[in-house]
């Protein structure tokens, strides 16, 4: 969603028949439902669909669908859906729909769509779908019928790997062994991430990095279906990799930035990694990533060891600066617990008896809900009445990472939403 264009898997019902008898700038709230599907809850203020002309958009969701479809490498499962602006945690479609944002594109936009601090900081918003329009272009003049893109040049360069050697899978489907080694030559400069760099020439690049044994670990795992890290799980990894000599790495890069109510997730457990990698939250939308490391790391890199084309850029960093600073206040750290344990309180008690609902997990503003079956009918039926959601795990979680400053009565109207659409669980169970 930080694209402003999120393509989804079935057709989106219209949402323009929605009741709104409900006091928005009093900020009281209630629930519509027809026929027992919940139709439509209240914001604190009142949030109007922009004008997708004003917006310089000017196309469907249905255009935009079928020009994803036709110049993007299909590496992204989609679900019809097309998101052309935000505000705070709502957002809407080209046509004008509106949708309570509980994903808030898979935990990047912490701060909600169009932060006013966030826009000051980057001096405007983009609201124009640009990426379809440039892989059009691109495809339009050179040799190729797709666009994958990425973040710098050695980015493109391991998704190059992995698309070669995804091809060669592909073209030996009946087990025969595939061509997997690489060829690179002389004097060759592919870049200083791991795969591209077993590409390059020189070994004075690639010889530090061999072998590689460190630890990666994520302290809440997010795709996989949020899970955290016990304390006593961690200590032991600290422990390990001392005793070895190892470095401890947290992957912080979805449960990081404030979502668990503490600013890093690992604080939680007070224990303390070599490295930590980061990047969804931290410009708001904007692609950064970073990774923090100790002295004691720090002093093992020289000039040359590492870079990236655009990383660090002024732009880039000046909203993150905006987003860390509004994050980071303890205040704000301190509504991020309340409201997180609220969701789980509400969900515990609204969801939990149902048959299907195994577990009610997470901490802070990342919340998983288990399932027995498969959570995708409850994505859709969501979706159908105005709110989005994700999964997670092996696709039985239903996962909840919604913008840090999501209101109480915003996460009452997310659980009340599902509560109505959990019949649609037994459905599909019994086809």
């Amino acid at each position: 969603m930080s694209s402003l264009n999120l393509l989804l898997g079935n057709t989106v019902s219209p949402l323009s028949y929605l009741h709104r008898p409900i006091n928005f700038r009093t900020g009281s709230f209630s629930i519509q439902s027809n026929g027992g599907r919940v139709l439509a809850c209240a914001n604190v203020e009142e949030v109007r669909a922009p004008d997708s002309a004003k917006l310089g958009l000017g196309v469907s969701s249905k255009k935009v669908m079928e020009d994803d479809s036709r110049f993007l490498v299909g590496t992204y499962a989609r679900t019809p859906l097309v998101l052309s602006s935000g505000k705070a945690c709502k957002v809407f479609d080209p046509e004008g729909r509106e949708y309570l944002d509980m994903t808030s594109g898979i935990a990047v936009n912490a701060l909600g769509h169009g932060d006013p601090d966030w826009v000051r900081a980057v001096t405007g918003q983009a609201t124009i779908l640009a990426h379809v329009e440039l892989a059009k272009r691109l495809v339009g003049c050179s040799f190729a019928d797709r666009v994958f893109f990425s973040n710098s040049g050695t980015e493109a360069n391991e998704a190059a790997i992995k698309f070669a050697r995804k091809f060669q899978r592909f073209s030996h489907p009946d087990g025969q062994e595939a061509p997997m080694e690489f060829i690179s030559f002389s004097n060759s400069f592919h870049g200083r991430t791991m795969g591209a760099l077993a590409l390059t020439s020189k070994e004075h690049y690639r010889t530090p990095f061999q072998p590689v044994m460190p630890v990666f670990v994520e302290p809440i795992q997010g795709e996989g279906g949020i899970y955290s890290a016990t304390k006593e799980f961690l200590q032991s990894l600290r422990t390990a990799c001392d005793d070895s000599g190892s470095l401890l790495v947290y992957d912080e890069v979805q449960c990081g930035l404030g979502r668990t109510g503490y600013l890093w997730a690992h604080e939680a457990n007070d224990v303390y990694p070599d490295m930590m990698t980061l990047a969804k939250p931290l410009a708001g939308g904007l692609p950064i990533g970073a990774v923090l490391v100790t002295e004691r790391v720090a002093s093992a890199i020289n000039y040359g060891d590492h870079g990236s084309t655009f990383a660090g850029g002024p732009l880039i960093c000046t909203a993150a600066i905006a987003v860390l600073d509004k994050i980071s206040n303890p205040s704000f750290l301190a509504s991020v617990s309340k409201n997180g344990k609220y969701l789980k309180q509400m969900l515990i008690q609204k969801l939990g008896g149902n048959s299907h609902v195994r577990e009610v997990r997470g901490l802070g503003l990342i919340v998983g809900i288990e399932l027995d079956v498969s959570a995708s009918p409850l994505v859709s039926a969501c979706q159908k009445s105005g709110l989005l959601i994700l999964t997670a795990g092996k696709g039985n979680v239903v996962r909840l990472v919604p913008p840090l400053v999501i209101s109480e009565q915003e996460l009452e109207c997310a659980v009340e939403i599902m509560l109505e659409c959990l019949p649609v669980l037994d459905e599909s169970n019994s086809n």
